[in-house]
């Protein structure tokens, strides 16, 4: 008997672990990503390879403090993919990492898939927007637009 209380305490102890846990690494420590002057989204130039904003509508976001990693953000823009490639840096590599399941506006496996097909084009946003992270902004077709950091190229994952 003695031997079932205590195995019991560690189910429902672990059960507990688990479910915090998965709060954590999925709702904690997210906010709303602020896109205000200074901190709009932007793409670098190719000639100057300095970042400048770009038009964008409908934008939403999130992001947190306790990982560079952990910003996403969907919009659109009304600038064409072939205005895009002439004025600023294409971003080869470019990899979607997944976002918090209930940011429902940025799925990684169809963008990437879409990055790989080549519906999809990736930019440059900001390089070393935090050590070593770049923001990156992959552009459809239609306008739709999404952001996100990844590692910068050459930084053991």
């Amino acid at each position: 008997m003695n031997g079932k209380v205590v195995g019991g305490f560690i189910v429902i102890v672990a059960a507990i672990a688990g479910i915090a846990m998965y709060w954590v690494q999925e709702y904690a420590f997210y906010k709303d990503a602020v896109f205000q002057p200074g901190a709009e989204i932007k793409l670098t130039l190719l000639e100057s390879g300095q970042p400048e904003p770009i038009l964008v509508d409908g934008v939403e976001g999130v992001d947190a403090d306790s990982s560079p990693l952990r910003f996403r953000a969907c919009f659109h823009t009304p600038m064409s993919q072939a205005m895009l490639t002439e004025t600023y840096k294409v971003y080869e590599g470019a990899v979607p990492l997944n976002g918090p399941s209930w940011f429902g506006c940025f799925d990684a496996a169809k963008i990437g898939d879409a990055l790989e097909k080549g519906e999809a084009i990736a930019f440059l946003s900001q390089a070393n927007i935090a050590p070593e992270v770049d923001r990156v902004v992959a552009v459809f077709p239609d306008g739709r637009a999404y952001a996100w950091h990844q590692l910068a190229p050459g930084v053991e994952q």
